[in-house]
């Protein structure tokens, strides 16, 4: 598309306008002034023939895939080759959408006249979570007496995934992430004797009479001892529910995600800002995304296989246990685009699937929200049926005002009394729920939303230290 310049329209109201009427009032000026006009339309025709030769040599290429966390500044790295070198000056233009944003949205370049190729550098902001495309960007550029503006596009292929920003949770755990001992700056101590067979050995006096092997002392005709060795590699599975009740809204103040704001500080990018400023509101999922990545993390820092399992109405994300930095990317990948579907979790449907995929007893943490008591009393006995075979810690995020009667005493009005009310109600039902989970051997969580990776490393540890599984 060719477009007057602003040079052109100047030329117009500044000079063509005047002469025309001109011409009207005078017509012994006439003459003169319509040859002038005449040279001033050649010159312009000319220019728009030319207009067109600028962007012929002109190609964009993008990377093909761009990595960004939430709420951080990115590069992304622009080439453009500018065969024959007949374009000078260059504008660029990419559509950002809603999940990208740029201090500069069109980008002026000067291209060198002494090479094809030339490289730049796009500071981009990354805003939300998930995954965004680049099929096509924009050019423009000026014909060469400068009245004429040249636009057309050009297809590119580039694909950004913006993954979730972990700074804040890792910031709270760095201790777990320092290389000092087993877990964390001091080592922990380890509870019991361990569940692996590691060979066998003559009898000890004190040695457990339950570690004797009779078999094998019978054999050799005096007694043996089996020893067994601490389990080091245990698998661990992050199960996260993504149905209607994880889009939950949770008010966050600001000051909490400073850290995800960059170097300016301020609300984290991409979240709703509410309250005046003063607090910010995301959803139960983005928490459950962060908590299950950070287990990721530390499963891998303990030497431990992390899978994971989505599921809603039924199960439509599964990576089975593995460790390894590859292995994390393609968790990391599996997750970034998760969105909350509108629909009621199947917990039947997934204990289906963990029957017939997980043979191996794995330590299962389940993210899910069992504020409903229909759903509640539905995972209670869906549960049951994998309890004995594997370790099931459920973890949800503690309801706001779910808590006891007179926690508070800064009741204002009837209101505040119906809330508290419903809140407690609410409080007992969850109190009954972990009772009731905790006589089929499964463990139950209510953190607040700030602490729920903190919750769940403490868990897993317990677990590994105590050699639960």
């Amino acid at each position: 598309m060719i477009v007057p310049s602003a040079r052109l329209l100047w030329l117009s109201a500044l000079l063509v306008i005047p002469l025309l009427t001109l011409a009207v009032y005078s017509s012994a000026a006439f003459a003169g002034i319509a040859a002038i006009l005449l040279v001033i339309a050649i010159i312009a025709g000319l220019d728009f023939l030319r207009a067109r030769e600028g962007l012929s040599g002109i190609t964009v290429e993008l990377p093909d895939v761009v990595r960004a966390s939430k709420g951080n500044d990115f590069s992304l790295a622009l080439k453009i080759r500018n065969e024959g070198m007949r374009c000078r000056r260059l504008a660029v233009g990419l559509p950002f959408g809603e999940a990208l944003a740029a201090t500069r949205p069109i980008m002026d370049l000067v291209l060198p006249l002494d090479s094809e190729f030339a490289e730049h550098e796009w500071k981009i902001k990354a805003l939300k979570r998930g995954r965004a495309y680049f099929d096509f960007c924009f050019l423009e550029t000026r014909s060469p007496f400068g009245l004429w503006d040249f636009r057309d596009r050009r297809a590119v292929d580039c694909e950004v995934r913006i993954y979730p920003n972990l700074m804040m949770e890792r910031k709270a755990l760095a201790a777990l992430f320092l290389h000092h001992g087993e877990v964390g700056i001091h080592a922990q101590r380890q509870v019991g004797k361990g569940r692996d067979f590691e060979q066998l050995r003559e009898y000890l006096p004190g040695d457990d009479y339950g570690d004797i092997f009779w078999k094998a002392s019978a054999k050799r005709g005096f007694p043996m001892t089996k020893i067994f060795q601490l389990e080091r590699t245990q698998e661990v599975y992050v199960v996260m529910d993504h149905s209607r009740l994880t889009a939950r809204e949770i008010r966050v103040g600001i000051e909490e995600e400073d850290s995800r704001a960059g170097a300016g500080g301020g609300p984290a990018a991409g979240s709703e800002v509410i309250g005046g400023g003063s607090e910010e509101v995301t959803s139960q999922l983005e928490r459950f995304l962060h908590a299950a990545l950070v287990m990721g993390l530390v499963a891998e820092e303990q030497g431990d296989l992390f899978g994971l399992i989505t599921f809603a109405s039924q199960v439509d994300g599964f990576v089975r246990s593995r460790n390894g930095k590859a292995h994390y990317d393609v968790c990391r990948d599996m997750l970034y685009t998760l969105e909350t579907e509108q629909v009621t979790p199947d917990f039947e449907e997934l204990v289906i699937f963990i029957r017939r995929h997980l043979t191996r007893r794995a330590l299962l943490v389940i993210l899910t929200d069992l504020t409903d008591p229909l759903l509640a009393e539905g995972y209670l006995e869906s549960m049951r049926l994998i309890s004995r075979q594997h370790m099931v810690i459920t973890v949800m995020l503690k309801p706001e005002g779910a808590e006891p009667l007179f926690t508070h005493g800064d009741v204002e009005s009837v209101e505040d009394v119906y809330e508290r009310l419903a809140g407690h109600f609410m409080w007992s039902e969850l109190e009954q729920l972990d009772r009731e989970l905790g006589q089929k051997g499964m463990h139950f969580s209510i953190p607040a939303h700030e602490g729920l990776s903190a919750e769940l490393v403490t868990q897993y540890l317990n677990v590994k230290r105590r050699q639960l599984l």
